[in-house]
């Protein structure tokens, strides 16, 4: 704790800056206001695994609004939003949510896909502030569906943007996104009830698993698979190395596709095998 002698000087300094008398409450709430701020625009902290954090001007919401018509996957119950209390009737307001831990711009945390794998509620810290690589595959996704994020596509980003940083969050921009509004459009399910939407190939996966430090992978489409693999293998892949992975992701187009930092705000509900997040990007 700061002397009296010391909290006089800083109070006299930041009276002349301020050009009027600065009483101690003042000062403390400046102090606190100071200290938050630097906390979430300035420090540089260490992350527990190593890595450095950032001090960034810019954010990006990369998150999905879940309402009643959210797109769902097939069979998933859609959302359901129950006004409990209003302000007018009761002084306060408040709802009760039925939403499917897969809902919207969600997590699929290891447990997900593997039998006795680390839940949401689990997974550590380090995992929800990682740099982000985003790998534009929209041109081609645009051309066909199922197109896919290969290991040529994470070889040609990497000879443009340097090796994937370490815990990086890899994340597929489709261009997907433009279509949640549109349920039909963004499960794009033909005759057979087979659908057609893009992801990572399995390939891709098992080179991220084998030759790269990934936190994840990400996508701004309803899975990390495309919609015509039934065999899931890149959900398996990531979430059986540990990792994790985010869908619906929103946004991607508006960020770069390197030097940005991904902040996960993750609900934390026991033994969940994923839920709704809110995701930032942050840069600059």
């Amino acid at each position: 704790m700061c002397s009296p002698k010391v909290l006089a000087h800083v109070q006299k300094q930041l009276g002349q800056q301020l050009g009027k008398r600065v009483s101690r409450r003042d000062l403390f709430k400046t102090a606190a206001l100071a200290g938050t701020t630097s906390a979430l625009l300035g420090s540089q902290t260490a992350r527990a695994d190593g890595h450095m954090g950032m001090s960034f001007s810019n954010l990006v919401d990369l998150t999905h609004t879940v309402h009643a018509d959210t797109p769902v996957w097939p069979g998933n119950p859609r959302p359901a939003f129950d006004t409990v209390v209003t302000v007018e009737n009761d002084g306060f307001y408040s709802r009760n949510w039925t939403v499917n831990e897969h809902t919207g711009t969600h997590m699929d945390a290891p447990a997900h896909f593997i039998a006795g794998g680390t839940t949401a509620d689990a997974l550590e810290l380090s995992n929800f502030i990682v740099p982000i690589a985003v790998i534009d595959i929209s041109e081609k996704a645009a051309a066909d569906p199922d197109a896919t994020v290969t290991v040529a596509d994470i070889e040609a980003y990497e000879a443009k943007h340097g090796t994937l940083p370490a815990g990086a969050m890899v994340m597929m921009y489709s261009g997907w996104d433009s279509r949640f509004d549109d349920e039909s459009a963004v499960q794009n399910m033909d005759a057979d009830g087979v659908m057609h939407f893009p992801g990572f190939s399995g390939e891709a996966a098992d080179f991220l698993i084998a030759e790269r430090d990934i936190s994840g992978v990400g996508v701004d489409t309803l899975s990390l698979d495309p919609g015509n693999d039934a065999s899931f293998s890149t959900h398996v892949t990531i979430l059986g190395a540990g990792g994790y992975g985010l869908e619906n992701v929103a946004n991607l187009s508006a960020i770069p596709a390197a030097g940005a930092h991904l902040i996960v705000g993750a609900l934390k509900m026991e033994d969940a095998s994923g839920g709704p997040v809110r995701l930032m990007a942050a840069w600059g």
